[in-house]
């Protein structure tokens, strides 16, 4: 299993940090390669621009500590845990911390990139630049 953490500091309030990813279905707007998804209760079914479509399990959407977890829950995966803290550290002073953990470890490799370039797509937006 290969574990990944990448974070960002974004000139924004924690707030505006949550608000652009607490709504799972919202995930295409920050997340490159993801051209849709769903949302049915707690299950998450994103599409890959590749056209693959893959299910997650949310686990946790919490908006007092800001914190966001899943699971990606396709075939490909033995097992999946994908981490979003957004933790205030002053009024317009944010660290958004990206965590992900996977089976094979090949896999973890390749989403943990994306994560990164979600990290900079989230900072993009909450500062409006």
């Amino acid at each position: 299993m290969a574990s990944l953490r990448y974070e960002a500091r974004i000139a924004a309030s924690a707030d505006r940090v949550w608000q652009i990813i607490e709504d799972p279905a919202s995930i295409p707007n920050w997340f490159p390669g993801i051209v849709s998804a769903s949302v049915d209760g707690s299950t998450r079914t994103i599409e890959l621009k590749s056209g693959i479509v893959m299910p997650e399990e949310i686990l946790e959407v919490d908006a007092l500590q800001r914190r966001f977890a899943y699971r990606i829950v396709a075939p490909q995966y033995r097992w999946h845990l994908g981490t979003i803290d957004v933790i205030e550290l002053a009024e317009l002073d944010t660290l958004c911390v990206y965590s992900t953990s996977a089976e094979p470890s090949t896999l973890a490799l390749l989403i943990g990139g994306a994560t990164a370039e979600a990290l900079e797509s989230i900072k993009r937006i909450a500062e409006g630049t």
